[in-house]
């Protein structure tokens, strides 16, 4: 693996900052509803028109068939240019970088041509349907019903923690479908449309003030058996193939995210007066310790990713090595803004930009999250140390 940047590749980073420095919008990004998806959509239809939508997608099906390492790139284009919103927190997210290469991998020639031009060109928002109350971590045990009818499935249930559903057209949603199968067995991966009669989403507040979490229940809602991913009663498999892009390759704008938040309290630690009083925060030898080491970890976290990348261009799909990944970046997101915090001190508490400062105290409190979603720190262990390294089940 060869962590140097080719010539292609860097002439591709002077691409990406050049459109990006003539495109990329200035206005802040609404923080809710149908004004939030409107602005979302656009920059996704700005992307698409622009050519830069889909950039690690396959060709044949509207992107531009680069390299992962391409798309970390344009990550981190995006993120030096300073912009007034983030891309881990767009919600054309799931369909973007799980929902649609998921599709990819298992979908028939008849749902691709249904449904990913209208990921890249920003005409529909995806949602999540995975966890339940009782089945989160244990992702396995949902029971979230679908019977067969005729050629429809009939969906009975709940579903929690949906970002997005109140804003979404779509949602790639977990069914069981055989309640006799073993738990792992039995479950289907199907495409459900949000406006069908027989769904009630409900919209749960967080103490990050983000309203992106509904509750979604299910009263016999109706979805064609053609909308079916991967094969009645395979859901679980082509799941993991989700659950695999999203821990492994889905939080790379995210990352190179955290890694300009690090830059940014770097440049606060030297303008701010540190814990004594007297000197600037930089200058205290435990904040400038633990500053160091968080510029090396991302530094660690974006070669972790890279290496997953060169794997990923081997095998096709990531492995299970996207989990080493996610428990990192999770644990390494809530330090991160922990020191943030302790640095920027009172004026943390900020819940609205002041004098062109940006807020800290959403993002600190979001970062609790971070080690749940995409499956809990407990079980990417269990992963890592039974997929990765072999160790017998927990």
């Amino acid at each position: 693996m060869n962590l140097d940047l080719t010539d292609e590749e860097q002439s591709f980073r002077e691409e990406a900052r050049t459109w990006l420095r003539e495109h990329l919008p200035t206005e802040p990004r609404p923080p809710e509803g149908q004004e939030m998806r409107e602005f979302d959509l656009a920059w996704q239809r700005t992307l698409f028109d622009g050519g830069w939508a889909g950039i690690n997608w396959p060709a044949e099906f509207g992107g531009r068939g680069l390299s992962d390492i391409q798309q970390m790139i344009w990550y981190e284009e995006f993120a030096k240019a300073d912009p007034p919103f983030t891309l881990a927190n767009s919600c054309t997210f799931v369909g973007n970088m799980h929902g649609g290469p998921t599709l990819i991998v298992n979908g028939t020639d008849e749902q691709k041509a249904e449904y990913l031009p209208g990921i890249l060109r920003g005409e529909q928002v995806w949602c999540q349907g995975f966890s339940e109350p009782g089945a989160g971590s244990d992702l396995a045990s949902l029971s979230t019903k679908a019977v067969i009818d005729g050629d429809e499935l009939v969906v009975t249930g709940q579903k929690t923690w949906t970002s997005y559903a109140h804003v979404a057209d779509l949602q790639e949603l977990l069914v069981r479908t055989d309640p006799d199968a073993p738990k792992h067995k039995g479950i289907t991966w199907v495409v459900c449309d949000m406006s069908s009669p027989g769904i009630d989403i409900r919209p749960i507040p967080t103490m990050s003030h983000v309203t992106d979490f509904c509750e979604v229940f299910y009263d016999e809602v109706r979805i064609p058996l053609t909308n079916v991913v991967g094969g009645l009663n395979n859901g679980w498999r082509t799941a993991m193939s989700t659950l695999s892009f999203e821990r492994g390759t889905g939080f790379m704008a995210d990352q190179v995210e955290l890694a300009a938040t690090v830059e940014r309290l770097i440049d606060e630690a030297k303008r701010r007066v540190g814990p004594d009083g007297r000197r600037r925060a930089i200058e205290d030898d435990e904040l400038a310790r633990r500053l160091a080491t968080a510029r090396a970890e991302v530094n660690a976290l974006r070669a972790m990713t890279i290496a997953g990348i060169s794997r990923n261009a081997r095998t096709g799909m990531p492995g299970p090595e996207g989990s080493m990944i996610r428990l990192f970046h999770g644990e390494l997101h809530q330090r991160v803004y922990q020191l943030a915090l302790e640095i920027i001190g009172p004026d943390a508490l900020r819940l609205t930009p002041v004098d062109g400062e940006g807020v800290w105290t959403g993002p600190y409190l979001q970062s609790f999250a971070y080690t749940i979603g995409g499956g809990t720190t407990d079980i990417q262990r269990n992963i890592v140390g039974e997929r990765v390294l072999g160790l017998p089940r927990a």
